[in-house]
């Protein structure tokens, strides 16, 4: 069923989704068993964290910022989003790859 959600759904080169609005829940589930990441109430604060600030500035929030703005600390995101927390977080939250992420 996860495999069939994501079939719906456009991915850019780099695996994030084309279209930002067109993100559920259901996706962000989905891309995260992908991922292998287990989404705890921690993790979804932190993934509603990057699209509220997606919405308002077009852009999704550094690693910085979410570690300033929330109270996710920069070892925990680490913890939460192995390898890459930012990046994950994005591709999770349904938005554009991070400016800056390799």
């Amino acid at each position: 069923m996860t495999q069939d959600i994501l079939d719906t759904v456009a991915f850019d080169d780099d695996g994030f989704m084309e279209d930002a609005a067109a993100w559920t829940e259901e996706i962000a589930q989905a891309i995260a068993e992908a991922l292998e990441v287990n989404l705890s109430d921690r993790h979804w604060d932190v993934i509603k964290f990057a699209r509220q600030e997606f919405e308002t500035q077009g852009e999704p929030p550094t690693l910085r910022l979410i570690t300033q703005q929330t109270e996710v600390s920069m070892k925990e995101m680490y913890q939460l989003f192995p390898g890459g927390p930012a990046k994950i977080t994005a591709n999770i939250a349904g938005l554009k790859k991070p400016t800056g992420c390799i």
